[in-house]
């Protein structure tokens, strides 16, 4: 009997060392990950801004616009684009939206200037009358999603807003 308690004993000794043993270990990975988080936090990261949304063309259907996006790439090797996603919003409705799929890379060390044409058909605008009016723009705000790939890191993204007017089209330029 004496027999079978020792080794219960000696076998709750064991099982208590292999718990301080996990707790240690998942202390020491809590510190790992708080450290390797708080590095990414703090290291430099590209940034964007809306330089410009301007009309660009008139099709058939639709009226094209040009977002222009400048982004400054801080690290010593060109960054790859994934995506770009966008919407444009008139009188709190979307008009347009899209997704660019790998539209290029980020200059390393340098600002990229990157393009996002912007289509809205003919109709969307005509329901939009009531905010064109005398002046012949609409106000707008313009989401974009700029998803980068860091390396070691993975995908990220980088949120940009816009409002503003844009003019509409006129007569001479449906005809240029």
């Amino acid at each position: 009997m004496r027999a079978s308690l020792g080794v219960k004993v000696s076998f709750g000794v064991i099982g208590v060392s292999v718990i301080f043993a996990v707790l240690k270990m998942s202390q020491l990975l809590d510190k790992a990950k708080n450290y390797v988080s708080e590095k990414v936090a703090n290291m430099p990261k590209p940034e964007a801004t809306v330089t410009d949304v301007d009309f660009q063309r008139v099709s058939r259907d639709s009226v094209q616009y040009l977002a222009k996006i400048s982004v400054s790439n801080p690290y010593s090797t060109p960054i790859p684009i994934c995506e770009i996603k966008y919407s444009l919003k008139s009188a709190d409705r979307e008009i347009a939206s899209g997704i660019i799929p790998d539209p290029g890379s980020l200059k390393a060390k340098d600002s990229t200037m990157v393009d996002v044409p912007v289509k809205v058909p003919h109709t969307v605008l005509l329901s939009l009358a009531r905010d064109i009016g005398a002046d012949w723009d609409i106000d707008y705000q313009l989401d974009i999603e700029l998803v980068i790939d860091l390396p070691v890191i993975g995908n990220i993204t980088i949120p940009l807003s816009q409002k503003g007017e844009i003019k509409l089209p006129t007569i001479r330029d449906m005809f240029a």
